[in-house]
């Protein structure tokens, strides 16, 4: 009896772990399309991209020294042996986000978070000549029915008017295929013996820098009104990237991984209720495209990779 009973409290302390790396994830999605409407909503008053940089690196730079404080350190996490690649990773992750800030000002939220998830595709691709990685038929049958999702979001051939800004849309393809570049830079940092922690304070006091720098000629002082928005953003943003750790840290990626889609209906909801962008068909049709495809290659890379072997 005593086994049976102790059993049954693994399960339901498995399942407790489940859950909450679940609601994890979900509540990230949620924080991050907070995170980009508060952008939104700063759209009318010409602040520039790289300010909205630095308000969110401060924010985030000081929630780093809090967590560092319980790990070693500030100046443990800066020791390390590669600082170009972190100084490569720090600009191919500016790009991104800056990008990223971009389209949330010109684009619909829901449109921008779904073009975001375009990046495990580009991914795909560039880790066969930079990772020596080899794709068959059917991720690259994957990555070719993501990018007719895009092509279904984006729909370059409809010249309207009131369409979706093409410079806005190549902007931020653009951050996102700099984002598929700075997770290949994350994972040769990491096969090196790099810390975490190192490669998120490098990458948080490297945009604070290269963002400060590339602002300061341009730079408007924010009313009061913008900056709340502003700190509230970054703080927005923190509160995802310490969700989204924590349950990575603690859940499987193979139950969890999917439950990153729900940004899209968060930012999609968002978008909706608070500007009226609702998607037509064409944008619902490649927003499921885009889902589907990423599902595949997480399914193929994931759970098909960690089956036994028959």
């Amino acid at each position: 009896m005593p086994s049976a009973v102790a059993a049954r409290a693994i399960d339901t302390s498995q399942a407790a772990v489940r859950r909450r790396a679940i609601l994890g994830v979900l509540g990230a999605g949620f924080c991050f399309a907070i995170a980009a409407a508060l952008i939104k909503a700063t759209r009318s008053t010409g602040i520039p991209v790289f300010e909205m940089v630095v308000f969110r690196s401060v924010v985030i730079a000081l929630v780093m020294m809090v967590v560092l404080r319980r790990q070693g350190g500030v100046r443990a996490a800066l020791r390390t042996s590669r600082p170009w690649a972190h100084a490569v990773r720090t600009v191919l992750g500016l790009i991104a986000m800056s990008t990223s800030y971009v389209g949330y000002v010109r684009l619909p939220l829901a449109t921008v978070t779904a073009l975001g998830f375009a990046m495990p595709l580009f991914l795909t691709v560039l880790s066969v000549p930079l990772l020596g990685e080899t794709v068959g038929w059917r991720r690259g049958g994957a990555v070719l029915a993501g990018l007719v999702g895009v092509l279904a979001i984006v729909r370059p051939w409809h010249a309207a008017a009131a369409d979706t800004p093409m410079d806005a849309v190549a902007l931020v393809l653009a951050g996102v295929v700099a984002w598929a570049l700075t997770m290949i830079t994350i994972k040769k940092l990491g096969n090196s013996g790099e810390r975490n922690a190192t490669i998120v304070l490098w990458y948080c006091l490297g945009c604070l820098v290269l963002s400060l720098i590339l602002v300061l000629p341009y730079w408007v002082t924010p009313s009061p009104r913008d900056t709340a928005l502003l700190l509230a953003a970054g703080l927005a943003t923190a509160g995802a990237q310490l969700m989204m750790t924590d349950a990575y840290r603690s859940g499987e990626t193979t139950l969890i991984a999917p439950f990153e889609y729900g940004a899209i209906v968060h930012a999609t909801l968002l978008g909706a209720l608070v500007w009226g962008e609702v998607p037509d068909g064409w944008t619902a049709a490649g927003i499921a495209i885009l889902i589907a495809a990423g599902l595949y290659i997480w399914w193929r890379e994931v759970v098909r990779a960690q089956r036994p072997a028959a």
